[in-house]
């Protein structure tokens, strides 16, 4: 009996060791396979019939609402997309079963030789009715973010497996299981198969966000991974600002690389997004102003009225449009299908809720935000409303414009504009989100660290919302108006 007990120990040894925790990134990040993790899905799937669900028929109801501008450049890339989705209508990637024989005898000796099956044998090219992936490339602007968001939300409802994920958080997670394998099995075989064969079990489309390549680590093991995850079936998609043959350029043992070009080209159909046309600045006009404007004047309102006629381009813009939230409506005071413009005292002096500000800012991939005030201890209800709707815009990735009497800084703050009352961890936190102590300030108004964080976050993300990378993704997620006002 107690032979037995030991045999059945290592015959369940490889099942065992062969899983490897996923790493979380970033909070809120996804780390399931079905889930993007690189930000909300700005393009939620249709719920009509499955022909409207389509990369195509969706670039042409943006470009019908306004939310995009038509371009035959962009049009052919989006067929591009089209005809890769087809292909996937009904691909069914080959089961890939785990390394063991059947035998318990084979099974411990298996276990003994080989317990994470790394000289098992794989498959030498991939499937003959595997799909060939795509790479695109293309400099800021060319709408790469846009593109990727398009395609994954609207894969075939039978591609149960998908994964979405920056390339830089994927190879951490790589290099992780790769340690891992290494630590349990030692140097025995090559450790990249077993690893591609988990992350194939896991998805059977991969999405990467801003494929590059600038380390050492990553050059000498990408080959023999992205073949051994085409040859277990599995569909990549990559954006990238490097076309395949200036990718690793000037690093460290280049020529070693050189095979992992020559398997982008072959394995993928390369395309360059390039056109002369930056979309980003067509789509959002006012791409290099920033959010927050201030004080208050004759100047900033002119201004503003031209940020929103640009982006609206005098189209559909309706008074006091009915927008349904939660059984209750609520009026949005002047919009376009996905531009919308508040002022502070109808946006934040209503009681309204969080789950209104992502309602807002998901139809809306822009939003104005007038006159915001200098709040008081007494209107801690206005700051935090103010606040929640900044998290919302940052959340749902929506382009905002702010104007306001006085900087970000004191809107909360009083006239002293200290911070005495800070603890050693919230002044370490500050410092984290590059905020200066005496113009964050420390009033009554914000009681305890969790309301200073937040204000701290609030002033961090406005920051963020004027980078070029925030222009570029921004305003893209909206669905714009879907019925008659």
């Amino acid at each position: 009996m107690k032979y037995w007990r030991i045999v059945r120990t290592l015959s369940l040894r490889p099942r065992t060791l062969l899983y490897v925790p996923r790493r979380r990134y970033q909070g809120s990040l996804a780390s399931h396979p079905q889930q993007s993790e690189s930000h909300p899905h700005p393009f939620p799937p249709s719920r009509g019939t499955s022909g409207q669900n389509e990369p195509l028929p969706q670039y042409r109801k943006l470009v019908a609402s306004g939310a995009l501008r038509g371009d035959d450049h962009q049009t052919r890339i989006i067929q591009k997309l089209q005809d890769l989705h087809d292909k996937l209508v009904g691909y069914d990637p080959p089961r890939i079963s785990q390394p063991g024989p059947a035998s318990i005898f084979s099974r411990l000796r298996s276990s003994l030789d080989d317990p994470f099956g790394l000289r098992s044998t794989e498959p030498t090219s991939p499937p003959p009715d595997a799909p060939k992936g795509l790479y695109l490339h293309g400099d800021v602007g060319t709408g790469k973010t846009m593109l990727m968001d398009l395609f994954y939300s609207t894969l075939p409802p039978d591609i149960k497996r998908k994964r979405r994920v920056h390339f830089h958080a994927f190879m951490i997670d790589v290099h992780k299981r790769i340690h891992a394998v290494k630590a349990s099995a030692g140097n025995i075989g090559d450790p990249i198969l077993p690893v591609a064969r988990d992350l194939a079990n896991e998805a059977s489309v991969l999405c990467f966000d801003e494929f590059q390549v600038t380390d050492i680590a990553d050059a000498m093991i990408l080959r023999r991974l992205l073949e051994s995850l085409l040859n277990f079936g599995v569909v990549c998609v990559m954006t990238s600002n490097r076309h395949p043959d200036d990718l690793y350029k000037n690093g460290i043992q280049r020529s070693s690389f050189i095979p992992t070009i020559e398997l982008l080209k072959s394995q993928f159909e390369v395309t360059d997004l390039d056109s002369g046309t930056d979309y980003r600045r067509m789509a959002r006009a006012a791409s290099s102003v920033k959010p927050y404007h201030y004080p208050l004047s004759p100047e900033t309102t002119k201004e503003m009225d031209g940020i929103f006629d640009s982006l609206t381009g005098g189209r559909d813009v309706v008074y006091n449009r009915a927008l349904p939230v939660w059984g209750r409506t609520l009026r949005v005071p002047v919009s376009a299908p996905t531009v919308a413009k508040f002022t502070f005292q109808e946006l934040c002096g209503n009681p309204l809720s969080a789950a209104d500000y992502l309602e807002i800012t998901r139809v809306f991939g822009t939003v104005f935000l007038l006159d915001v005030w200098k709040m008081g201890v007494d209107r801690k209800d206005l700051a935090r409303r103010f606040i929640t709707f900044i998290d919302a815009c940052y959340e749902s990735k929506t382009r905002l414009f702010i104007t306001s009497e006085v900087p970000i800084y004191q809107v909360f703050s009083d006239e002293s504009g200290k911070i005495d009352g800070a603890s050693d961890h919230m002044r370490g936190v500050m410092d984290d989100l590059g905020l200066s102590h005496d113009l964050v300030g420390k009033s009554s108004i914000f009681t305890g660290e969790e309301e200073i964080f937040a204000f701290a976050r609030a002033c961090s993300r406005l920051v963020q919302m004027e980078s070029k990378e925030w222009a570029e993704m921004a305003g893209m997620g909206a669905v714009g108006v879907k019925s008659n006002p």
